[in-house]
């Protein structure tokens, strides 16, 4: 992977590793990840809202989680994702949507196709570089470009002690997918929203989410193992967790960008 990525501070092949690692757990993918609100995405879809069904293009799709809501909202939907598993995972899923593999450097669909491009917890692993002028490519003028990621809300506390648990390295507190990767890049107006979001969750299914995270996904299996004992712990040791079913605080930030 070369070029520019909202994550410039991570070695190139260890960004690539952490890319390419999600295919070898594409059903736990599937059922453990949250989906996004409808506010999120409907505030993504406003500019090229009306009284038909807009054409949005999912990119890097991954098993559907974004196309799911995107359906919902009665959008005319095609799906890209670059990995095979989690392709043959949304077909299984949503066997009606037209999902095709494909990369957001190098998009199968013809100039102009579609009127929004949307990307679910994605966009930090494209180079921008390449991929910008290619989504700029299919957009039809005055379309839209926007960006969602869930983030676990470690304002809160006990979500921030998981998070150090997990050794995770996102957090909202310190990373905000900001607009800068998108100004001056061919896109007259960059927006950012947040939206409040939650999963219901157990330790169990709370651990198993954290297992489908890249940091997690590549370490080496002793280590992960090690890594999940310890997030189980955690949680049943924590009062807001402890006690069966919880809710995870979550927020979605999008960022929504027009073309020129």
């Amino acid at each position: 992977m070369n070029g520019s990525s909202a994550f410039g501070d991570i070695d190139p092949e260890a960004l690539s590793l952490r890319a390419s690692s999600f295919g070898g757990q594409a059903a736990a993918y599937a059922r453990e990840r949250p989906g996004y609100p409808d506010a999120a995405v409907r505030w993504s879809l406003e500019p090229v809202s009306g009284p038909a069904r807009p054409r949005v293009l999912d990119l890097g799709a991954g098993t559907g989680k974004l196309t799911e809501s995107l359906l919902r909202l009665g959008a005319d939907v095609v799906a890209v994702e670059p990995d095979p598993a989690m392709l043959a995972q949304l077909h299984t899923g949503l066997p009606s949507v037209r999902a095709m593999r494909g990369s957001a450097e190098e998009i199968p669909l013809p100039d102009a196709s579609v009127e929004a491009v949307l990307v679910g917890q994605a966009m930090h692993w494209f180079d921008l570089d390449r991929a910008l002028p290619e989504i700029r490519r299919v957009l039809a003028p005055g379309g839209v470009l926007a960006g969602l990621w869930n983030l676990d809300d470690d304002r809160i506390s006990w979500v921030r002690g998981l998070k150090e648990v997990a050794r995770s390295t996102v957090s909202f507190r310190q990373w905000h997918p900001g607009t800068g990767p998108l100004e001056g890049r061919g896109f007259r107006v960059v927006e950012r929203a947040e939206f409040a979001h939650g999963q219901r969750r157990t330790a169990e299914s709370m651990a198993a989410t954290i297992a489908t995270h890249s940091h997690a996904l590549t370490l080496p299996e002793a280590e992960r193992t090690e890594l999940l004992a310890r997030v189980l712990g955690y949680l049943r040791s924590t009062p807001e967790t402890a006690d069966g079913e919880f809710e995870l605080p979550i927020v979605t930030v999008a960022v929504r960008a027009l073309t020129g």
